[in-house]
C-alpha cells in the first residue's frame, strides 16, 4: 500500500553507502559472520564436564601468605 507522500526512488545515505561498501568487497558479509562467530557463536556447554571440573577444585585457604 503506498501513501500519496511516500517517496518510491528514495535511498537513504547510508544505504547507499552500505550498497557501495558490499560492491567493491564482495567478501564482506561473510567476512562479517566470521567475526561474528568467533567472538558471539559458542558451543553448546557440557553440564558434566562442567559440574566435574567445579567438584575437583581445592578450596583456597582464608589467608594465603600464613605458612603452617
Amino acid at each position: 500500500m503506498k501513501f500519496s507522500k511516500q517517496q518510491s526512488g528514495y535511498v537513504s545515505e547510508i544505504s547507499d553507502f552500505i550498497a557501495d561498501l558490499k560492491k567493491k568487497d564482495p567478501s564482506l558479509e561473510s567476512k562479517q559472520l566470521a567475526g561474528r562467530a568467533l567472538l558471539w557463536d559458542k558451543s553448546p556447554i557440557d553440564l558434566d564436564a562442567t559440574r566435574r571440573a567445579a567438584e575437583s577444585r581445592i578450596a583456597q585457604a582464608a589467608y594465603v601468605y600464613k605458612s603452617k
